[in-house]
C-alpha cells in the first residue's frame, strides 16, 4: 500500500509538470510574448496610429481598419492633392470601361482632373458625410472641370465633402487648382507616342511651375504607360508643399509610354 501511495503522489506531481496536449497549449501560451499590433499602412490607418486590439480580441486577429464614414470632420484635413489623369493612358489601362465618354474617340482629351483630394501627412480623411447631395448649382459649377458628370457626382461624394466647402465652392477649387498648373508643351496635345523618365516628367513640370519639386508631386504609371500626375497644394492652393507619403508613390520605371491624344 505505502508503494502505492508514492506511485500515486508521483503521478500527479508529474501530471502537473508536464500537462497533457489540450492542457499544454494553454500552460506555454502564458509565457509567450505576445504578439505586437498591426502598423498602420496609409488609408488603413488614417489618422497615422496603429490601433489597439480590445481584450476581446487576439493580436494577431487585429488589423487596421480605414476611416468610417463621419469619424472625420468636414474641413479637418493638412493640404490638397490635385490629380490630373492623363486621358489617353487612363483609357488603354481599363478606364474606357469607366468612362466611356472621356475615352471616346475624338474626345481629343490629355490631362484632366480627376480630383482635388483633401489630405493629411499620414493618410486622408473620405466619406465624410455620404448623405450630403450635390445641388444642381454645384454639378453646373463642375461643367468643364471634370471629364463626367458620374465622375464629379464620385468625387464630392469621396473627397469633397470632406474639405468642408459647399459644392459650388469644392468645385471652383478644383478648376482653380487645375488652371494653376502650367502644362509642358509635351503633354498639350501630344499627336505621336513618345517615352519618358517619370523624372524627366517631373523635370518638365518643375521648371514650368515655381516651387514645385520631385518632394511635391508624383508621376503615375501603370501598365507602362503615364496615367496620372499628382500635385500637393497648400489648403489655399497658393503653393506646393512637401507630401513624402504622396511622393512615394511615384513611378519607378526607367521610362514610360506617353499615349498620344485622340
Amino acid at each position: 500500500m505505502a508503494v502505492r501511495r508514492i506511485g500515486m503522489a508521483l503521478a500527479s506531481a508529474l501530471a502537473l509538470l508536464c500537462p497533457t496536449t489540450s492542457q499544454g497549449q494553454g500552460f506555454w501560451d502564458s509565457f509567450r510574448r505576445p504578439a505586437a499590433p498591426a502598423p498602420c499602412v496609409l488609408d488603413k490607418c488614417l489618422n497615422g496610429a496603429a490601433q489597439n486590439p480590445t481584450p476581446a480580441q487576439s493580436a494577431s486577429d487585429a488589423a487596421p481598419a480605414p476611416m468610417s464614414a463621419g469619424t472625420a470632420a468636414p474641413g479637418d484635413f493638412d493640404f490638397y492633392v490635385l490629380a490630373l489623369s492623363w486621358s489617353p493612358g487612363f483609357c488603354d489601362t481599363g478606364g474606357a470601361a469607366k468612362s466611356p465618354d472621356q475615352c471616346a474617340a475624338g474626345a481629343n482629351l490629355g490631362f484632366v482632373v480627376h480630383g482635388l483630394w483633401p489630405q493629411f501627412a499620414h493618410g486622408y480623411p473620405s466619406d465624410c458625410d455620404p448623405s450630403r447631395p450635390v445641388s444642381h448649382n454645384g454639378l453646373q459649377a463642375s461643367d468643364g472641370v471634370y471629364p463626367s458628370e458620374g465622375l464629379a457626382r464620385h468625387e464630392w461624394r469621396k473627397h469633397g465633402a470632406c474639405t468642408g466647402l459647399s459644392p459650388e465652392a469644392y468645385f471652383a477649387s478644383a478648376k482653380r487648382a487645375r488652371d494653376s498648373i502650367v502644362m509642358p508643351d509635351a503633354f498639350k496635345a501630344p499627336s505621336a507616342p513618345q517615352s519618358f523618365a517619370p523624372s524627366d516628367i517631373e523635370r518638365a513640370f518643375a521648371a514650368l511651375n515655381p516651387g514645385l519639386r520631385p518632394q511635391t508631386m508624383a508621376v503615375v504609371c501603370a501598365g507602362g504607360e503615364l496615367e496620372e500626375a499628382r500635385f500637393c497644394l497648400s489648403r489655399d492652393l497658393r503653393q506646393f508643399v512637401d507630401c513624402p507619403e504622396v511622393a512615394r508613390a511615384s513611378c519607378r520605371s526607367a521610362a514610360i509610354a506617353v499615349a498620344p491624344v485622340h
